[in-house]
């Protein structure tokens, strides 16, 4: 048995090379938090946040300048997810499939299923993450992106430049019908107009925009609350991040997209006496007393955003000094995402139990550096 992962080895890597070339888009535009090592299980990291600021008129004076204080915000990180993937085989299954397909490429497959699962798990906290802590939304809901042009990531990087979100580390990640759109649109084509051939040979995304473009298994499709006929119960001033309502029916909820004038906001905290919450930076054109209030239609929430939008705490989990029953271990790390798994092996009578660990948690830190383009 004390040879059960070293030969386990070549198949491991084989599996990986299969899980990285599934569609995993929004992991590796997110920044990484290292500190996350420090922390156990369900502790938490704090990360800090600092307040806007504002310009003072200077004047000359003899007396000493008085301090000026800030409340310096924080977000907390939780390493909550700690999961595992397992399989089992027993001496005689073992026997019997080898007689047939063979033991080694079963075991191979089930592998890179562990692999996939934890992954699109990961991914998809990411990516339901991003989408309910952005700042605001483009497009029309039930519309696929890029159908025609290219002016929806042109306008996604609107937001993000309105928004002061850095110019530098953006992904736009979106779904398989985007990413099939934005494929056939002719000057992505064409290589004399593109300035690659790599959409039309290779069927890659393209850095555009500003954007790494990726797509992903895991974009949101967000079913969207029932509310009707609201209006604004008094004016808002940009910056507003509590909006009040009146008249209306119906449901509000945490991650609906409401256009309040010409913009679509991300709702941050649902309909709950009259109130409910938009993520920051807030309103960006004011809006007056009893304006109307849109809930958009149920959408699927292609992101773009900056890597500082979320932090994603990754790290083994730990087991004792002194060891468990496993008999062996391995630490794999997958190429594409970055990310550790451990590989550990238990015997049972007459049964051998696989499982793949993996530990994790993530924190939408900035809305204002995330952006939704509906579809």
């Amino acid at each position: 048995m004390a040879n059960t992962l070293t030969n386990l080895i070549p198949d491991v890597y084989a599996a990986l090379d299969v899980v990285s070339r599934e569609l995993v888009g929004a992991i590796p535009g997110v920044s990484r938090d290292a500190k996350a090592d420090r922390l156990a299980t369900n502790q938490t990291l704090r990360v800090g946040q600092t307040p806007t600021n504002t310009t003072s008129t200077f004047t000359p004076a003899m007396a000493v300048p008085a301090a000026v204080d800030q409340t310096i915000a924080n977000a907390s990180l939780t390493l909550s997810k700690n999961k595992y993937a397992a399989f089992s085989w027993t001496g005689e299954e073992e026997y019997a499939v080898d007689q047939g397909p063979g033991y080694l490429s079963l075991q191979q497959g089930q592998i890179a299923q562990a692999f996939r699962v934890i992954v699109n798990e990961m991914e998809n906290d990411v990516c339901d993450a991003l989408a309910q802590g952005a700042s605001r939304a483009y497009g029309t809901a039930g519309t696929t992106p890029f159908a025609t042009t290219l002016a929806d990531s042109a306008q996604i990087r609107k937001i993000l430049d309105d928004n002061g979100a850095p110019p530098s580390g953006r992904s736009l990640v979106i779904d398989t019908s985007a990413g099939a759109a934005l494929r056939t649109l002719g000057q992505l084509t064409k290589a004399n107009e593109a300035g690659t051939s790599m959409t039309l040979r290779d069927g890659e995304l393209l850095n555009m925009h500003g954007f790494s473009i990726r797509e992903s298994a895991q974009i949101n499709t967000a079913t969207a609350g029932t509310g009707a006929s609201y209006l604004l119960n008094g004016a808002l001033a940009v910056g507003a991040t509590s909006v009040t309502v009146d008249t209306g029916s119906g449901t509000i909820l945490a991650g609906d997209i409401v256009t309040i004038g010409a913009h679509k906001y991300v709702v941050a905290t649902a309909l709950a006496s009259n109130v409910f919450t938009i993520n920051a930076p807030g309103i960006v054109v004011a809006a007056a007393d009893n304006a109307a209030i849109t809930v958009n239609a149920t959408s699927a929430r292609n992101i773009a955003f900056s890597s500082d939008a979320l932090v994603l705490g990754t790290r083994l989990p730990i087991f004792p000094k002194q060891g468990d029953l496993a008999i062996d271990n391995e630490i794999i790390t997958d190429p594409r995402t970055g990310i550790s798994f451990d590989l550990r092996v238990y015997p049972g009578d007459g049964m051998v139990l696989y499982r793949i660990h993996a530990l994790w948690g993530f924190k939408a830190l900035k809305p204002a550096h995330a952006a939704i383009i509906l579809g």
